[in-house]
């Protein structure tokens, strides 16, 4: 089992950036598919971006391809998501997953049950 904690949100103006982790506790952090989601108000969660278990393969939704970059550094147990070029849409409530099966590329599809979450952390972005 893993714990998951994310840090990092705050209130940003559109255009900026900001870098959000996902610490993780318990053991096994190497053995988990980490992915990001997002929940804006009114809105069903949503993908973001997922990333193998050595970090060599990514996965990101359209609206955050060459925007957001998803890493990990298993030594540190933790998973970042740099935010460039922020827009009003991103603003959301944005949650860190953990998942012991599938890929990165197979993470969007997932049952939520089926993964461990964090309990979120909010990203505002004004215009």
């Amino acid at each position: 089992q893993v714990q998951l904690v994310e840090s990092g949100g705050g209130l940003v103006q559109a255009g900026g950036s900001l870098r959000l982790s996902c610490a993780a506790s318990g053991r096994g952090f190497s053995m988990y598919i980490m992915g990001w989601f997002r929940q804006a108000p009114g809105k069903e969660r949503e993908f973001v971006a997922a990333i193998s278990l050595s970090g060599s393969s990514t996965n990101y939704a359209d609206s955050t391809k060459g925007r957001f970059t998803i890493s990990r550094d298993n030594a540190k147990n933790t998973v970042y998501l740099q935010m460039n070029s922020l827009k009003p849409e991103d603003t959301a409530v944005y949650f860190c997953a953990a998942n012991f099966f599938g890929t990165a590329q197979t993470m969007p599809g997932m049952r939520a049950n089926d993964n461990y979450w964090g309990q979120g952390t909010q990203v505002t972005v004004s215009s």
